[in-house]
């Protein structure tokens, strides 16, 4: 399942996404995991998720954002949520691709029963209608 928290910058996205980390801790048995671009959210997200810095492995643009993802899936059988901030500082502005990626990850989802959470920095009438058939909204 994915789940992204659409809104432009300012519109608390990275509010929503720090509780949405700390209710996937309060429901689950498994691991959680919070990704984002740079060291913002350090402070922010509870000790109990891992935060991972998508800076620290130099991940640039959909397909390596997508090899990382399917690289933290592989590498830790017990995750049950990962949760990424600013999705198209880390991918690019490139809707189309972003489609495309999110087409992928929803199938990683499905095949490793993860849910997924991404902000994007963008109105929903921006983004091809196609990313809505398989991604909840959350505005």
């Amino acid at each position: 399942m994915i789940t992204i928290i659409l809104g432009h910058k300012g519109s608390g996205k990275t509010k929503k996404l720090i509780e949405l980390v700390k209710a996937a801790i309060d429901n689950t048995k498994g691991n959680v995991v919070c990704i984002e671009k740079g060291t913002k959210l350090t402070t922010d997200v509870n000790y109990r998720a891992r935060l991972i810095s998508t800076d620290s492995y130099e991940v640039k643009g959909y397909p390596a954002f997508y090899g990382f993802l399917a690289g933290v899936c592989a590498g830790d059988h017990d995750i049950t949520d990962i949760l990424v901030d600013a999705t198209l500082r880390i991918g690019g502005r490139n809707y189309e691709e972003l489609a495309s990626f999110l087409e992928k990850v929803y199938e990683l989802s499905e095949v490793n029963e993860k849910h997924f959470v991404f902000t994007i920095s963008a109105d929903k009438a921006e983004l091809p209608a196609e990313i809505f058939n398989f991604c909840k909204v959350v505005e």
